[in-house]
């Protein structure tokens, strides 16, 4: 068993430090919003900065909304940095820009430590039932001495590459997932519109070709208008940013994944940026002038 350290105990990482503490770990925890009760009962330790927390800890973990975040978090007053000695670990899985990520990483190895990125895919259920995906850039040393930690917290645990590349996986992975949200939208909506019951026609679809974890769990989501995150829509917006951004520097046109944004920039429009991102559909029903139901 280690000490292990968690910074950014929100929806994610809350539940995610749990699965840590029941995994036998002893947790040092700071969070700019305090540390949850049910972690201090289950044993973790609240500590007053970040820099606290990586005094005690061999391994730091982080896990925050996004790349200024990480910033504030890791070289801010009283940051990862300042309480870092040599041979410990840095592991951020917050979902940030992958260039910054290897700055971030420049800077951490140059204090004699290491450095991961390894952000998430699976939402508060993933997180809670510890069967998180989670995409990893780091040194294969590197990565096999953190991998048992992955391990209480995920089921699908992948080393992509080097540094960086598991930013770019998680970039990857929402551009799917924002494109699959608009189909499943916009498929359900067609039903509704059609005058078919869009909860049967889900149901019939997910037992074919156009099954999905989308469809499974969004398109329930949208069927029963239960929109709280969830997966804030600023958060995936945010994500998006880094897409359409790394396109542009790279010379190329991501068309539908423009087209995403968009719609999440309508939902904020009406107020709902801390809407679960399922909650797209708000903004096709909106032009079609019909609600799923």
């Amino acid at each position: 068993m280690a000490d292990i350290g968690f910074v950014g105990l929100g929806i994610m990482g809350r539940p995610m430090a749990l699965n840590l503490i029941k995994g036998g770990h002893t947790l040092f925890l700071h969070s700019r919003s305090g540390v949850p009760a049910e972690l201090t009962a289950a044993g973790g330790r609240a500590c007053t900065s970040a820099a606290e927390v990586a005094r005690a800890a061999q391994v730091v973990i982080t896990m925050v909304p996004d790349t200024p975040d990480v910033e504030r978090v890791l070289f801010g007053d009283g940051g990862v940095a300042s309480g870092l000695s040599k041979g410990k670990v840095v592991v951020d899985m917050s979902s940030i820009s992958p260039i910054e990520t290897k700055c971030f990483a420049a800077r951490i190895e140059a204090l004699g430590c290491d450095y991961v990125d390894a952000p998430v895919s699976g939402g508060e259920v993933g997180a809670k039932a510890a069967s998180l995906t989670i995409m990893v850039g780091a040194k294969p040393a590197v990565f096999d001495r953190v991998k048992p930690l992955f391990d209480l917290m995920g089921k699908n645990i992948t080393r992509v590459g080097g540094i960086g590349d598991g930013q770019t996986c998680k970039v990857c992975n929402q551009i799917i997932v924002a494109l699959n949200i608009e189909a499943v939208g916009e498929a359900l909506l067609f039903a509704a519109k059609a005058g078919a019951d869009p909860a049967k026609v889900r149901e019939a679809l997910m037992g074919g070709f156009a099954a999905s974890r989308v469809l499974e769990v969004h398109g329930d989501r949208m069927v029963k208008r239960t929109f709280d995150p969830g997966f804030r829509i600023e958060l995936h917006q945010k994500d998006l940013s880094l897409a359409l951004a790394g396109a542009r520097a790279m010379g190329m046109s991501l068309p539908n994944t423009a087209t995403a944004q968009e719609l999440f920039s309508a939902c904020s429009g009406m107020g709902g940026a801390k809407w679960d991102h399922s909650a797209m559909v708000r903004a096709l029903e909106a032009l079609a002038g019909k609600p799923v139901a």
